[in-house]
């Protein structure tokens, strides 16, 4: 089994890193239903097509969303005997183990959620509910003996549910979830938790000791550039300072209407919808982001009808364009100095602009380099007194290939304005010292 290095915080505790100390941009790939519906095969398909991509996490759900305990395995298995959260099926979790193995051996680490949300607080799906404090921790605890060598495995609490409402307050449950992970690993290690839509971990977790980073949904349901960089700067400017990142912005090919009713007459999210908030929120002040598409997630095809009007079976999906353009954003980031990255807005010499035109600006603090994202193509004025230079080399970033076009070299004793190519629709303005 590969063994990888496991991701912790950041000494500035605005980023993850691995326990090596090297830099882990996140950049995650939404695959709910793994466990529970592919194939070893079809999951070794999966994983090596997304390494190729430059992922290096998958989301995943142990006890998953689809009816997760009354519908089995690709192979026929149950993920719990009688409903019981003490009495876990060895055959579905070793189906499980090899999944997990083989993402390492991929170099991709699995953000593992080791329930959804309905299994806990009902509210939508179909549940049950089967856990309470007592077992959450006994589950807990003997899925983090399981895994406690599996050092690729970074644990999500949650599943697209509030930990807390008017009426009804989780947090035991999900404490009793944690603190029994840890117990069963046989130390402290990295956890977080994923919300439902428009919501962060931070409403109800912030202060837990338990959580060591926030996670948010910008979500689907509101149609086109739902502001995440407001999420993502709220939680960036909280105490004490955790990292966060957008860990579902819209879906690739999902229907664009708002939440609940999704009606495809209204339009699909496509690549460049992705781009839009994946930048966006990284350049807010996210330490990495996640990707996902709306029929990847569900693993919808030959064996399982699509829901929510997903367009296309999984494996015809799998290489759509967003995918395969998220790379160039890791790329982008990790070439440049990574710790001392900083969100900055006052680059800009007017406002970030309406939402779906809203500019984003991220910087080196010690004034190295300057990065800002351009959803359309329209000119950007720009203060360049940040730059720790009397010149700095400006280019155009493209997010759709990766490729880059010289500008040229401007004074940064002045402002300057910059038109970006009309082949847009999007770009990546970059600008670093001589």
């Amino acid at each position: 089994m590969t063994t990888l290095p496991r991701i912790t915080v950041s000494e500035n505790h605005r980023f993850l890193v691995s326990e090596t100390g090297e830099p882990f941009f996140w950049l995650a790939d939404t695959d709910w239903e793994i466990f529970h519906r592919l194939t070893i095969e079809e999951a070794e398909f999966f994983l090596k097509n997304r390494q190729g991509k430059g992922f290096n996490v998958i989301q995943a759900v142990a006890l998953a969303e689809f009816d997760g305990l009354h519908t089995p395995n690709a192979y026929g298995e149950y993920a719990l005997i009688d409903d019981d959260p003490t009495r876990p099926n060895e055959a579905y979790f070793r189906h499980m183990d090899a999944v997990i193995r083989m993402a390492a051996d991929h170099g991709i680490y699995v953000a593992l959620l080791p329930t959804w949300g309905d299994k806990v607080a009902h509210m939508w799906g179909v549940g049950p509910i089967v856990f309470n404090e007592e077992n959450a921790r006994t589950y807990g605890r003997w899925l983090g003996e399981r895994y406690r060598s599996n050092t690729n495995i970074i644990w999500v609490l949650g599943g697209d549910r509030p930990a807390f409402t008017d009426t009804h307050d989780y947090r035991p449950i999900w404490r009793a979830m944690a603190a029994g992970i840890d117990e069963g690993v046989g130390q402290r290690v990295i956890k977080t938790y994923h919300p439902s839509g428009r919501q962060s971990s931070s409403q109800w977790l912030h202060e837990e000791a338990w959580l060591d980073f926030n996670m948010m949904q910008s979500g689907h349901g509101s149609g086109r550039s739902t502001p995440t960089w407001e999420m993502i700067t709220h939680d960036y400017n909280l105490k004490p300072t955790k990292p966060v990142l957008d860990a579902e912005p819209n879906y690739e090919d999902h229907p664009i209407s708002p939440w609940p009713t999704w009606n495809p007459e209204n339009g699909y999210f496509r690549a460049e919808d992705v781009r839009r908030q994946c930048y966006r929120s990284v350049f807010a002040g996210g330490c990495g982001v996640t990707y996902g598409h709306h029929t990847m997630w569900q693993f919808s095809g030959e064996r399982y009808e699509p829901i929510n009007h997903a367009d296309r079976p999984w494996k015809d999906a799998i290489d759509r364009p967003a995918a395969g353009q998220m790379i160039h954003l890791r790329r982008l980031i990790e070439s440049r100095s990574y710790f001392t990255r900083i969100p900055d807005q006052s680059v800009l010499l007017s406002d970030g602009g309406e939402r779906g035109e809203y500019r984003t600006a991220t910087r080196d603090s010690k004034g190295s380099y300057a990065l800002i994202y351009l959803p359309t193509p329209h000119a950007v004025g720009v203060r360049l007194d940040w730059a720790a230079s009397p010149t700095v080399r400006a280019a155009w970033y493209n997010p759709r290939s990766g490729e880059t076009q010289a500008i040229g070299q401007f004074s940064t004793a002045a402002t300057a304005t910059f038109t970006p190519p009309v082949d847009g629709p999007d770009w990546v303005l970059t600008l670093d010292v001589v």
